[in-house]
This record gives structure tokens, sequence and C-alpha cells, in this order.
């Protein structure tokens, strides 16, 4: 008998084969690995193959826990009495809890009606009165006293202080309410159980707001049958009416949840953060700290807000006006909703930090955990416990310092002053290596170790661990970086000349305070060298260290540990064979479960083929030493001039780089010396469809490194023929081909950019994708180097594995992960249909085919030219007008 997944549609065969997949991988406790195409309804698959599994899975407990063996002396009327006593236990907790959501809906239809009838609720009336009111005292500032012998203590508070973020007195509160934050997990509000439930985490908000509305659609049948047929009835099902509302909640960080307008509209995170903080501090008056803070008066606010949260699926968005309409902050009011959640949704930071999780008091201990989107999970690992760190910002932290020390110089003791003056000396160490290698011209990239960048100014001697231990400890860059900004309000240009020029030169850089910045390097320093390793290189901001991490394995190998299942899902996830190698090299084979799905489009409506020849009968070959040609260029331009000339509605083009595309406008702009016509090859392009480019992202997976010699982050950007925002490209895009009638638009992007990922090409925006050349990264450069180590330091040992051949695997994954990414922005539904050129003549190569998605090899033809490439093109796109007509 077939299962019923509950989907609120009649779903595809390749649906119901992608839920089966899910619900058996959790039922077996494996880690999956799934590629289902976007446009296949991977969201809704995802929902229904877990939830139904998760309300299958505790129905049999409960089922399981009536028939629980006794004493077999015990007669039947007893054995039927203790399963009634259970029956009614479960009774009057589904009681209860409908009980309570029944009166969250109405206070909330009342406070909805009193805050439409332009009623100000009391409590708000009261709290907000003095809220832009803000005196600082330069006491605030000045550290406290430090001495060796509370070390261990301090230690132990350092914990508990750096995981949360909370001062001791907001955890205290936080603790009474069930709301603990730390280390133990809590029992919650009302001792609430920590309900079996599903972690669904993907990038952004705006996925899992999308992921939100797909939740809504479900309809799921109850955990338990209707109190009526509890005894020996069978699972219930949707034919029969019935159904249980889903117990959801999102979770966010201050930035998308802070209420309090003096907080968010602040300018970035890390003063969101610091702010919210001060207004907890213990020497803040009551009456200037932050009025939606949980406390003893408005717990039952917290009571309100758990059960109206729980009542119907909610997004950010929704807790934020939630928080609102109550009087209480969504941000820490969301906590104790956690634990009676069946399914909890999160941004990829909340996650996969362990500190994040900390805060959260978020036990993953046999959870379920889905990430959508996971085809750049290993890049968002690295990236969160990766850290750099530019000379600038050095030099700006020993101004900032040598001002805070010139103020407060008279009042600090004991173990201040000794570890003040070892994170100057630290700091030194770290400019001086900095400014030997920037007057090095032989040398402006490469490797260091640890060693090496405390080899000066005595900093060797420093025991790093208890260094940053005061750092967490005394919140030193907090009070610093909030002196400064007090005495910049009270005008004291006179003592802070010196260190004002470094503090603006360095906020241009990033939004972190500098000696945040400098903590979280000498966490770094702290790391074992075989899970990262140290960089030096001279980049737009000038000389900077990066500490790398090289082993994602490492920070995630908890998460699965803890969970009783883990799921990566995306559209496109093919090549699969580095999650093996670089995510989950500890597990066996047998643990590990894939599936590569393949599309809901008839082969029909796909056109897929390498181009492998220029109109001239010259290889297209895009290795970087031969790209660059102006002949080759101009190839490239005569192919697309063909390729749109014969192509409807939307065209879009991806680029290996930023700088690349930047050459190949320029040359194209050019009039050819043998051409009769004044118009150059752009006019002739633009001419036959309206032509935008992708604006230059700053993001540093855009930058251009398959180039040995220059890097897309020292390159200008393409010339701007649109507007400078990639959301206005898009928009004015579409708007050309919208009124255009047929004849569409071109969009010329880069693979990486922000146009290559998430971005919506369906039906007339992507007719085409044309993939220029294959995005490998450059091998050259020290990090290349390591990372390439690396690999071969993996595949070392094992049986039949050449580490050689390993690293190019590797390498190769990378580069057709983003080129599966870009081909992965046409096919967006059913009924669409596109043409997928790749330009390159590797693309004939079988083992790059190889790692195409599976739903487009099946429908890859072999290579051809682009005289053949235009004639499929016609032949294809005259099948559509035929079947239209």
């Amino acid at each position: 008998m077939e299962k019923d997944f509950h989907h609120p549609y009649q779903p595809y065969n390749i649906q119901k084969q992608f839920m089966t997949a899910i619900y058996d991988c959790i039922e077996d406790a494996k880690v999956g690995i799934f590629e289902s195409p976007t446009g296949t309804g991977k969201s809704l698959s995802l929902i229904c193959g877990s939830l139904t599994w998760l309300r299958e899975h505790k129905r049999r407990q409960f089922e399981e826990s009536l028939d629980e063996p006794g004493d077999d002396d015990e007669p039947d009327w007893i054995v039927d009495q203790a399963r009634n006593a259970k029956r009614e236990t479960a009774r009057r907790e589904i009681t209860a809890f409908k009980e309570r959501l029944a009166k969250a809906r109405k206070t909330e239809r009342k406070t909805r009606q009193t805050h439409e009838n332009g009623e100000p609720l009391q409590k708000r009336q009261k709290t907000t009165a003095n809220q832009d009111v803000d005196p600082e005292a330069e006491a605030t500032f000045e550290l406290d006293n430090y001495e060796s012998d509370d070390d261990a203590r301090q230690g132990i508070k350092s914990s508990l202080h750096s995981s949360s973020d909370l001062s001791a007195e907001t955890q205290a509160l936080m603790e009474r309410l069930g709301m603990s934050i730390a280390g133990d997990a809590a029992t919650g509000l009302n001792d609430a159980t920590d309900e079996l439930k599903i972690f669904y985490c993907s990038r952004t908000h705006s996925q899992l707001t999308q992921f939100s509305n797909e939740l809504r659609r479900v309809r799921l049948p109850p955990v338990l049958p209707p109190l009526d047929s509890l005894a020996g009835s069978p699972p219930p099902n949707r034919s029969e009416g019935m159904e249980e509302g889903l117990k959801h909640l999102t979770l966010g960080s201050r930035t998308s949840l802070c209420i309090n307008t003096k907080v968010n509209r602040l300018a970035n995170v890390t003063a969101i953060n610091e702010k919210c903080l001060e207004l907890q501090q213990a020497g803040t008056p009551a009456d200037h700290r932050c009025p939606y803070l949980p406390t003893q008066d408005n717990e039952t606010l917290v009571h309100d807000f758990r059960d109206n949260v729980l009542d119907k699926v909610r997004d950010i968005e929704d807790l934020g006006s939630l928080g609102k309409k109550l009087g209480i902050c969504p941000y820490y009011a969301s906590r104790p909703t956690i634990r009676p959640s069946e399914i909890v949704t999160l941004p990829y930071p909340l996650l996969l930090q362990k500190s994040a999780r900390q805060a959260l008091d978020l036990s993953l201990k046999n959870h379920v955990i889905i990430i959508d989107e996971a085809h750049n999970l290993m890049d968002a690992i690295t990236g969160i416990y990766s850290v750099s760190i530019s000379l600038k910002q050095l030099q700006a932290s020993r101004a900032q310092l040598g001002v805070y020390l010139q103020k407060f110089r008279h009042r600090l003791k004991g173990k201040n002053r000794v570890y003040l003056a070892q994170i100057m000396r630290l700091v030194n160490s770290l400019i001086q290596f900095l400014q030997s290698r920037g007057t090095n011209n032989s040398s402006l990239e490469g490797t260091v170790e640890p060693s090496e960048l405390m080899a000066s100014k005595g900093a060797d001697q420093i025991n790093l661990y208890k260094l940053v231990r005061y750092l967490q400890v005394s919140k030193l860059a907090r009070k610093v970086e909030g002196y400064l900004v007090h005495a910049e309000e009270h005008d004291q240009p006179t003592t802070l000349k010196a260190a004002d020029r470094s503090k603006k030169a360095s906020a241009k850089e990033t939004a972190v305070p500098v000696l945040t910045q400098i903590q979280g390097f000498l966490v770094a320093l702290m790391n074992p060298s075989s899970e990262g390793r140290f960089f030096f290189g001279n980049e737009e901001s000038g000389m900077t260290l990066r500490y790398m991490l090289l082993d994602p394995a490492h920070h995630f190998r908890e998460i699965v540990e803890d969970a009783r299942a883990v799921i990566l899902a995306g559209g496109t996830m093919s090549p699969m064979s580095d999650y093996y190698d670089h995510l989950f090299p500890y597990l066996p084979p047998t643990r590990i479960q894939t599936l590569s799905c393949g599309h809901v489009i008839p082969p029909s409506n796909l056109l897929a083929m390498p181009i492998n020849e220029a109109t001239s009968g010259t290889e297209f070959d895009f290795t970087f030493e031969k790209r660059n040609s102006e002949a080759m260029i101009r190839d490239v331009g005569e192919a697309i001039l063909s390729v749109i000339e014969n192509t409807p509605d939307g065209v879009v083009v991806f680029f290996p780089s930023y700088a690349y595309l930047s050459r190949v406008v320029s040359i194209w702009r050019k009039v050819p010396d043998r051409s009769t016509s004044d118009l150059s090859l752009w006019d002739r392009i633009t001419n036959t469809k309206p032509t935008f480019l992708e604006p230059r992202a700053t993001t540093p997976n855009t930058s251009d490194s398959s180039n040995p010699q220059n890097t897309a982050r020292s390159s200008r950007p393409p010339p701007a023929d649109s507007s400078s925002a990639p959301d206005s490209t898009l928009t004015s895009y579409a708007a050309a081909i919208a009124a255009n009638n047929g004849k569409g638009a071109l969009l010329l992007s880069v693979i990486g950019g922000s146009l290559s990922e998430g971005i919506n090409f369906s039906d007339a925006l992507g007719r085409c994708v044309i993939v220029i050349g294959l995005p490998f990264p450059n091998p050259h450069t020290a990090e290349w180097k390591a990372k390439a180590a690396y690999a071969e330091s993996m595949a070392k040992g094992k049986v039949a594995v050449d580490p050689k051949a390993a690293s190019r695997e590797f390498y190769e994954n990378v580069c057709m992960r983003a080129v599966n990414q870009c081909v992965g922005r046409a096919i967006r539904h059913k009924g669409d249909y596109a043409a997928i050129l790749l330009m390159d003549k590797r693309y004939g190569n079988p083992r790059i085919r190889e790692k195409l998605p599976g739903w487009i090899k099946e429908s890859l033809r072999g290579p051809g030219g682009v005289r053949a490439a235009v004639g499929a093109l016609k032949e294809f796109f005259r099948g559509k007008e035929e079947m239209r007509d």
C-alpha cells in the first residue's frame, strides 16, 4: 500500500520518490544527501516527508507505551485500567493545549482590536516614555578588578558569558523564567517537554519565509487519534476530516527580531548586539533599560507569546509584529517556545555555530536536522569559523587602546595592567609582521605559522588561552568601543585625534569592532594546525592576515553525532563526492544515503549542449592562457549574437569573473578594422536584444580567482549600462522582456555573482542560459595550495585512492558546483522550457560531464560547434511555437 504523505496536491512520481527517501532516511537514522531540481516542489516534499515520519513515529511511541509489559499475573481489568489512565492523561494534555491556543487566539483578537481602535497599551505607554534618554558615565567603561587568583572562577563565568552574550543578571532572570541559555538544558516554561522535532535550516530569512508559506499549505492528521477512538483504532487519515495544526517556530537574530527602535535602527549587527547587551547591564538605571526584556512583572506575556506562536505558522516578520502587540521582546521570548515545537526553522549561523546554539540553549540530541540549499554548506561552515584582520585594523586597535589607557591608566590595577600590556605587545607583533611582508615585494602572499606571528615584542611568552579568557570576561572590546563612542558624543577631539582617524578608516572595512575582530583572531591562533592555516596577502584593504578553516567536518561532526538524522537537500548537490570525503569522512558508507531526482519537465522541454567550436572553426578553450585573446573574445561575441538571434525572450550568459566580463565588453565595443560597418560587435548585440550587465558584487566568492596574475578584487567593475544594484538590474531586465513582445533581452552575469544563486529565471526570463568557460579557482594562490595539500592529506592512507587524483577531484568539484548553480536558474516549473549551452571544449570531457546534475545529463547532447547549436535552437523553439499554435 502506497504511503500517504499528506501532500496538499497530487504529487509527481519524483516527489513521491523524494518523500519516501526522506522518510526512510529519518527512520533508519542516516545522513541523507538529496538532490531535487528547483521547480520540483522540493520544499513541500521535505515538509511532507519529514513531518509524516514525525507524526507517525510519535503515534507509534504512544501506542507502544500503552502496551508496556507489566506483571503477567495482573488480571485483565487492571491492565485495561492502566491503559485507560494513560489515555485519560493524553486527553487532558490535548484538551489543555487546545484551550491554551483558543485563549491565545482570543487575546490576540482583542489586542488587534485595541490596536486598531487606536488605544495604546498601558505597558508600552509606560515603558517607552524615556526610551531616547541615554545618559552615559565614564565609570561605565572602567574595567572591573581581575586578579590571577580568580582565573579559574572567572574562566567558568567566561564560558557562560561567551556562549550567551548576556549579563549575569539577565541570565539569572531567564533561568527563573525557565529560559536558560547556558550549558544544561532547561525545562522551559511550565516544565514543557522537549518534543521530538525537525530543525529546518536555510541560508536566509527570505528562504525561511518561503518555507513557512509552504508549511501553511500542509494538513496533517493528529499525533493521537480522537479521544473516543484511542482504543485500538487505525491511524486517522485526511478522508475523515481530522487534522492537527503544526507547532512551528522560526528563530532569528536580534537584527531580525529586535523591536526596540533605539536598538534596531543601528547600522550593523554588532552595533545592535552591543546596544542590546548594554541596555541590560547592571549599572544601567532601571528606567533606561530595554522595556521589552522579559521580567517577573511581564512573565505572563512570555506565556502569551509562546501560545500565540504555536497557534499558527508564523514567519519572522509575524514574530516581530506579535512582540510589538504584546510588548515583549521576540528574540528572548521565543526561546521557551523551542521545546514544545514540532518544527523549528532557523538560518545557517544559528545552527552551524556552536556558540549560537549554546546561546539559544538549542539541544539537537535525537532530533532531525534538515539543511536546505546545502550545496554551499561547507563554504558556510568555513566562512563562520574563518577570520581575517588587516594592518589598518590592527593599527586602529592599537590607537584605540592607547586612548583608553591614557584615560584610565591610573584606575587600572592588578591583572588588568598585565593583560592590557600583553594585548599591546601582541598587536604590535602582528603589525610588525605585516609591515615587514608589505615591504618585501617578492612575497606579497603566502602561508605563515602562528609562531612567526608572535615572534617579536615578546609575544611568544604570552599565554593565549588566559588572554582570550580575560578578553571574554572583562568585555574589554565592548568597553573600549563604548568609551570611544561616548567620547565622540561628548566632543573630545583632542583626546581622540589619532584613534578617531584609525577607527573611521577601519569602520569602512568592517562592521565588527576591531578589538572584537582581534579577539576572534586570537581564538584562531589556538586552533590545531590540522584544521586550518594562516595566510598573509595584499588585498584591497591593504596587508591582511587571514585564518582559513580547511576542515569543515570537525565543526559539523557534533551536529551529526547529536542528531537522530541529518538531511542535506538542494537543487544542485552534484557532484556529491566532496560530502563523503570532506564533510563525513568518519562515517561508514552504509550510514550515508543519496538520491538525485530527475526533473518534472518532459525531456522535450530541455535542450542541453556543450559548444566546443566557434563559427570560425577555432576551438573554444577558456583556459586562462588562451581566453584573453581578442580573436577568442570576438568569437564568443559572434556565438552569443547567433544564439540571441534565434532565441525568443530572455537569454542569460554567465562569465567566469567580473574582470573577464569587463575585458570581453571592452573588446566588443571596438569597431573591427575588417568590418564594412560602423557598428561594433557590442552595437550589433544590443540592437538584437536590450543588454544588461550584472553590477560588480563585493562578496569574496566572486573574485577572478582563475587569473594567476590579477584578481577581481583589484579589477575595475564592468561598465554599468544598468542600475548599480543587482535587484534593480534584474527588474530592468524583466521589464524589457515584458515590453518587447518576444524580442526579449540579454543579461550578462558572473558565475558566483549575485544573480547566479537563488534567482528565478523562469519562463520568458530565461529561455536560454549560456555558461562561458569553467570557473576553476586559481591553483597558484597560497590558499588553494593549502586546500590542495589538505585534500591530498585526507586521501593518504585510503585504499586505492591517489592523493593527486583526490586533489584534482576536489578542485573540479568546486568549479562544477558553481556551474550547476548557474544552469539551475532556468527550468523552474513543470511547464517551463529552456536551452542550456556550455561553451568550452572541456565540457566534452566525460569526467566534467559526469559532475553535472542528473536531470541535465539525461538530456545532454554530444558536443558541437556554434552552427550545430544554432540549428538545434531553431528546431527546439520551432517545436515550442508549434505546440502553442
